[in-house]
């Protein structure tokens, strides 16, 4: 009895010191001046043709405007209590802790109307824990200075449909009529949206949206909205969708739209008060078809494992417009942008920089090291083993051709240590990479971390034909009245040799060449099948990270998959990205010609067997040289590299 007086006290005093701190904050936050609301996102987006395909605001209305029904269904689905509470509700706070505690998982939805409207405004997008103590502390500055109804109206105007913004705009876009004419059914359909708008649309998936609908027409019922003859009438009402909006929205359109807003906050000359204010129409590079196609291939080819993770880019090389972008698997579930954010191994795709910098020194696509267990030694007693994949070696000289498409591990290191290491490393910066590499050995396979976009910076190069390009996803800012503010101006410059990167090109199309099957299989010749076109691929395996770059002259699209926790990937991973890859690439070219790089006139082809460089053998394959390279007799430069030992 003694215990639980003693046990009383303690509870009694926390209690009191967590309402003396939480009445401390309250008056702080009165004291502080009002935040501005002002801001309410009026950001519109342009696609490459010029047509709107996202805005944050385009016609705010009044709370009294507004459908009784859509403020009644919004309430009961996303914060029941939002009249009562002080801007937070401690219990489903405590509920969410618990129940994210225990799986281990990140914060789950416990947000109020008011911490979300706070987030809409002033915050980003991740589910972290320091992002929740701001959404918290910020919804209390609202609620200090605002009334519920002001809030409520806030967030009626602002919160995402559906890649439509507002509830005037949803109620025009999906039912062609004012916000205040929406019907019971019509306004819960509505208010299921925010939740997750890439499944709960119906212009997504009408099953799951109207799933969504019946759940909410019951919260209405149970929170004495709507009576149980209503609710009744709501379920069988037939719903009349405006359809001169049917076309699909994006699952992965976010990840674009984030992007851009991104790259607006590095743009010095829009002023920061428009930054902070919005009034922005901002001209993309974004290609719904090119969009689609990648999101298609991921749906199609990942359906397999829900787990894993991708980060896509498809890139005009010629002038550096980002055409598509995907930055993960569902943007709800983690908004970070793998795409422009991550830094991962990147494996054997560092292969075709390093045989650029060797064609670059001499070498052509002829020159041979043999591939078999070697020992290199380097430094003061230093050692390197590394190992072809699944332990296959040829045992033999093969041709730098060769090794690119069975992506030699022995054959790379051998070209890196012979060339010196600095001049990888050289070539990579010269290409766009801007993270910090090391004259290592182990570097010709990949094995620091860079990002897809910096990756895809280095390859628009060779897919340009050597032009140095900045890749972009913005090319014009105005306001609201057409003042030009912004204009992308980048002037490609040559950095690399032309007819070099015409070879190396063609050298690339081996990855699928059914004449160069020997010790192991070209990395992508399963994929050849489903090719229409000429293209040149290379692909990368880590224990973590698969990847995969590919391009002819009209388009180049990188892909990375992996898991955010590094967990290790395997072969069935590896055919599920270059299927995404072929797929994805296909679609976006169905309407184009194949459309292949002119050989200059510099350049000759040679028959000669692909793996040995015999120009006698029966086994023959079209290599490229610079006039006067052509091999006469095979040679290897094995016996010039004297720092490695066989095994």
């Amino acid at each position: 009895m003694k215990f639980l007086k003693v046990v009383w006290k303690i509870s009694i005093f926390f209690y009191i010191l967590i309402l003396l701190f939480y009445y401390a904050i309250k008056i702080y936050a009165f004291i502080l001046p009002p935040l501005d609301i002002s801001s309410a996102n009026s950001y519109y987006l342009y696609d490459n043709n010029g047509k709107l395909f996202s805005h944050t605001n385009d016609e705010w209305i009044a709370l009294s405007d507004m459908s009784k029904h859509v403020i009644d269904a919004t309430i009961a689905t996303e914060d029941k209590n939002f009249f009562k509470h002080q801007g937070f509700d401690f219990l489903r706070i405590l509920k969410s802790l618990y129940i994210n505690t225990k799986n281990g998982d990140n914060l789950q939805g416990a947000s109020t109307i008011t911490q979300q409207y706070a987030k809409n405004l002033f915050l980003s997008f991740e589910k972290t824990w320091e992002r929740k103590f701001d959404e918290a502390w910020l919804a209390i500055r609202l609620e200090a200075h605002y009334s519920k109804e002001q809030i409520l109206e806030g967030y009626l105007n602002t919160i995402n449909y559906g890649g439509v913004f507002g509830i005037e705009n949803a109620a025009k876009y999906y039912f062609n009529k004012s916000a205040k004419d929406l019907t019971i059914a019509e306004s819960a359909m509505l208010a299921g949206i925010p939740k997750w708008p890439s499944k709960y649309s119906p212009f997504v998936n009408k099953e799951a949206a109207k799933e969504r609908q019946e759940l909410i027409l019951d919260a209405m019922y149970n929170n004495k909205y709507i009576t149980k003859n209503e609710k009744e009438k709501a379920l069988k009402e037939e719903l009349i969708y405006n359809t001169n909006n049917t076309e699909k929205t994006l699952l992965t359109q976010d990840y674009f739209e984030d992007a851009v807003y991104e790259e607006l906050k590095t743009i010095s000359e829009i002023p920061k008060s428009l930054l902070q204010t919005g009034g922005l129409k901002i001209y993309t590079t974004y290609d719904y078809n090119v969009q689609n196609s990648l999101e298609e291939s991921m749906l199609k080819n990942l359906e397999y494992n829900k787990d894993i993770q991708v980060a896509m880019i498809a890139i005009n090389p010629n002038n550096g417009n980002i055409l598509g972008l995907i930055g993960g698997r569902d943007y709800l579930k983690s908004e970070y942008n793998r795409a422009i954010n991550a830094k991962r191994q990147v494996g054997s795709t560092m292969k075709p920089i390093l045989y650029y910098a060797a064609l670059e020194n001499g070498f052509t696509m002829s020159t041979t090291f043999k591939s078999s267990p070697t020992t290199f030694m380097f430094g003061e007693n230093e050692i390197y083993s590394p190992q072809n994949y699944g332990n296959n070696y040829a045992n033999k000289p093969i041709t730098m051709g060769a090794a690119v498409a069975l992506s030699d591990n022995i054959f790379a290191v051998k070209t890196h240590l012979f060339l010196g290491e600095e001049v990888l490393v050289d070539t990579a910066k010269r290409l766009g990479i801007k993270e910090k590499l090391d004259p290592v050995p182990s570097l010709a396979l990949g094995t620091y971390d860079i990002s897809l976009l910096e990756m895809i910076t280095a390859y628009s190069t060779f897919a340009n034909e050597g032009y140095s390009i900045t890749p972009h996803l913005i090319t014009k800012v105005t306001d609201l009245n057409n003042n030009v503010l912004y204009e992308f101006d980048n002037e490609p410059e040559q950095i690399l040799n032309k007819s070099l990167t015409f070879i190396l090109n063609e050298m690339l199309t081996n990855t699928y060449a059914e004449e160069i099957k020997d010790y192991a299989l070209p990395t992508c010749l399963v994929i050849k099948p489903k090719m229409t076109k000429k293209y040149a691929i290379k692909t990368g395996t880590t224990d973590t990270d698969h990847l995969i770059f590919g391009y002819n002259k009209d388009l180049l699209i990188g892909i990375w998959t992996g898991y955010d926790d590094n967990k290790e990937v395997n072969s069935t991973d590896s055919l599920a990205t270059k299927n995404m890859w072929v797929d994805a690439m296909e679609d976006a070219l169905k309407e184009k010609e194949n459309n292949w790089y002119v050989m200059p006139k510099n350049v000759v082809g040679m028959l000669v067997d692909p793996v040995t460089g015999d120009t006698n053998s029966d086994n023959k394959k079209m290599f490229f040289y610079i006039k006067g390279t052509e091999p006469y007799e095979e040679y290897t430069l094995d016996e010039l590299l004297p720092t490695f030992k066989e095994e």
